[in-house]
């Protein structure tokens, strides 16, 4: 095991801190090797491309050259939107960078695991299921490490990474691969932390991943991959969402789960 540090990641006024703990990262311990692929998809670098960039270097952060990591670069590029291929890459280099910046050491082919299927629920065929997307994409997850050979501790690091990653507070307080996650949901997603970075990283990162109309494109992705489901979005941010786009959704509350319950008092 990698001894690695952890605690609770506050982000307030200032920049990103650890305020306490120690804990450990999952590691692997496989051997690295290329991985070449097939996939021409427009979203993703072609073939030759992919194989020159498997050791590449974006904004000072590598990305880790293995067989898995090629696999899912692939799986996701060619499942998904260039929107969220895009931004899986992104959230990894962000991810990354917040948590060398913090003493963390997360598995980098956990991490970017983590990153690449983090929003994969919000579309098809990983949305076949009614419950939350986060879920689906960490479901779905597990699974893809669990059939090539991963442990069930690094799997389910992954899962916890990615069913948390929209729910404020907790990943900061768990291990590395799930802190770095949500960092770099955060900062890619509302830009929480972008102040603090180096701006010549920033543009190495967009460069190489550039944003186009994210902001509108990403609000759309979410409503596109919620509308079928609205009650998997109650207690979570994902509620906002419909209720942006959605005239007169109303998502039920709290408090009328617990007046509308059949006790008596």
């Amino acid at each position: 095991m990698a001894v690695g540090t952890r605690g609770a990641v506050t982000l307030g006024s200032g920049p990103i801190r650890v305020v306490h703990g120690l804990g450990e990262a999952a590691s692997t311990g496989r051997s690295l090797a290329v991985w070449k692929s097939d996939d021409s998809s427009g979203s993703v670098p072609s073939t030759p491309e992919r194989e020159r960039c498997m050791s590449e270097i974006i904004a000072g952060v590598e990305i880790p050259e293995t067989p898995t990591v090629a696999e899912v670069t692939r799986f996701i590029g060619g499942t998904t939107s260039p929107l969220l291929y895009h931004h899986s890459r992104r959230v990894f280099l962000f991810g990354s960078i917040h948590a060398r910046a913090l003493g963390l050491a997360p598995d980098p082919e956990l991490l970017y695991t983590a990153a690449l299927f983090h929003d994969a629920g919000l579309l098809t065929p990983f949305s076949d299921t009614e419950q939350r997307f986060e879920l689906d994409g960490a479901d779905h997850a597990r699974a893809f490490l669990l059939t090539r050979g991963f442990s069930s501790q690094a799997a389910e690091v992954v899962w916890n990474a990615i069913a948390l990653h929209t729910t404020p507070g907790i990943p900061g307080r768990m291990g590395p691969e799930v802190a770095a996650t949500s960092l770099g949901v955060l900062t890619d997603a509302i830009g929480l932390g972008l102040d603090h970075l180096d701006p010549g990283l920033v543009g190495e990162i967009t460069a190489a991943h550039p944003r186009g109309d994210f902001k509108n494109e990403f609000l759309q992705t979410f409503y596109e991959g919620l509308k079928h489901r609205p009650d998997t979005t109650y207690g979570t941010v994902n509620a906002d969402i419909l209720r942006h786009f959605v005239p007169g959704f109303h998502p039920t509350s709290m408090v009328e789960r617990i007046t509308d319950s059949p006790w008596s008092a």
